[in-house]
């Protein structure tokens, strides 16, 4: 497309760029676009037929909505604002500087603001904070007839019209309704007559993970929010919850590999930016390091009486940690699904401690034969090192099985016990252990 569209542009063929954009999905133009010169990207965005350029705005990263912002005209930006939907232009807002902010709400109407103001008062990732206003919403007083006629007057901005939500005289959800249940049934039949009153619903002041995992496990497409007095105030639909997911899993994947979440693309991020949110916890974790190189310390005396004793501390720890991360990080996708509640620490850790059984068994008998059979190794040092491994892959799956629910359970996000802490904290029972049953079984 970049190609193409470069082209026309230089060649100034704007009918013809019209007509190639209106052939091609809004999600790819946007996705492409940013590929472009700076002078070509108003250019083409300016090319796309008006609702089109809506779409293609709304799906842009938030640099390019930025960059265009600035460049587009009061008037060609009060076209977009005004049919974009109102949650998408919520985030917008909040993703733009400040002067960005005052050029937007300034070609914004009252109206508008004043429902992008109340919006915006909802806590971060809450329910509210993500929801939508513009849905289909019936009273359970209206005959079929009288809900069709409304709805065809009255679907023109919303977001989704395939469920409409059914309230009383006080805004009060009652029920839900399909719209194809609706077209199916007597014109003359009464809309509380034939909606379903099972409705699964939201507070404004949920937490939006906890929304999302709702989603997934009654299959959602929307879901209605109501206020702390159970009026539906609005909805929240599944593409809204596609982002949401997939925000929280690169947040997770971002702690997981010890470093600060960045909503930013990584090829947009600065460098510095990248640097200073690596740093921090490479900085903690260098300095958790020292008490393996302490322990170490406080027992020089083995390893000067039993040198060979240093070559195998790489694999213990190596393996360890790896045996460790395993369970850290089945436990911690556990909770984020909830599979695994705080309360189920009791089976977590016996579950750990039958597989790391198992495991541990394995590979000590393996170790054995390799370091007794094929290097020679005294019997007894082979026998130390085994059996230090055998006590360290328990003890690291163990901990590692708990350590996710004790944060979670610390109101911390689990994800923060994986690897590289995992790992530290294990090297450290790792060393003790290995050089304990040294002084014990060799006499030193």
């Amino acid at each position: 497309m970049v190609e193409v569209v470069s082209d026309l542009i230089k060649k100034r063929k704007m009918l013809e760029l019209s007509e190639y954009f209106s052939d091609l999905n809004s999600v790819d133009i946007a996705k492409d676009m940013v590929d472009l010169k700076d002078e070509e990207i108003v250019l083409a965005f300016r090319i796309l037929q008006k609702d089109k350029a809506v779409e293609v705005f709304s799906y842009l990263e938030p640099q390019m909505q930025e960059y265009i912002i600035q460049t587009i005209t009061d008037s060609e930006l009060k076209d977009i604002i005004d049919k974009l939907f109102l949650d998408d232009t919520v985030d917008i807002i909040e993703e733009l500087p400040s002067n960005m902010v005052k050029k937007v709400l300034r070609n914004t109407s009252k109206e508008k603001r004043e429902l992008i103001n109340q919006l915006l008062k909802y806590d971060e990732n809450t329910a509210g904070s993500i929801m939508t206003i513009e849905f289909l919403e019936l009273k359970e007083s209206m005959t079929v007839k009288d809900a069709i006629k409304y709805i065809r007057c009255d679907t023109l901005d919303k977001e989704d019209v395939d469920t409409c939500f059914i309230i009383d005289n006080n805004r009060k959800l009652k029920g839900r309704l399909h719209l194809k249940e609706l077209i199916l049934n007597n014109e003359k039949t009464f809309i509380k007559d034939i909606m379903d009153r099972n409705v699964i619903n939201t507070s404004t002041i949920e937490d939006q993970e906890i929304v999302a995992s709702e989603f997934k496990k009654y299959d959602l497409t929307c879901m209605p929010v109501v206020d702390k007095e159970d009026r539906l105030v609005g909805i929240i639909t599944v593409d809204d919850v596609m982002d949401i997911v997939d925000k929280e899993n690169t947040e997770d994947f971002q702690k997981m590999a010890a470093m600060q979440p960045n909503e930013q693309s990584y090829l947009k991020t600065p460098v510095i930016d990248l640097a200073k949110k690596r740093v921090i916890w490479l900085l903690v974790l260098m300095i958790s390091a020292t008490f393996t190189g302490s322990i170490i310390k406080k027992f020089d005396d083995v390893l000067q009486s039993v040198v060979i004793l240093a070559a195998f501390i790489p694999m213990l720890m190596d393996t360890g940690g790896n045996a460790g991360s395993q369970s850290s990080t089945l436990v911690i996708r556990g909770l984020a699904l909830g599979e695994i509640e705080l309360k189920d620490y009791l089976k977590v850790m016996f579950k750990e401690f039958r597989v790391s059984l198992i495991v541990a068994t394995i590979l000590a008998s393996v170790n054995f034969l390799r370091i007794y059979f094929l290097e020679k190794t005294d019997i007894l040092i082979s026998l130390t090192v085994c059996l230090s491994l055998f006590c360290t892959v328990i003890i690291s799956k163990v901990v590692g099985g708990l350590l996710p629910i004790i944060a979670k359970k610390l109101k911390l996000d689990p994800a923060i016990m994986a690897s590289p802490l995992i790992t530290t904290i294990v090297d450290t029972f790792a060393l003790m252990v290995y050089f304990t049953l040294a002084k014990l079984l060799l006499g030193i």
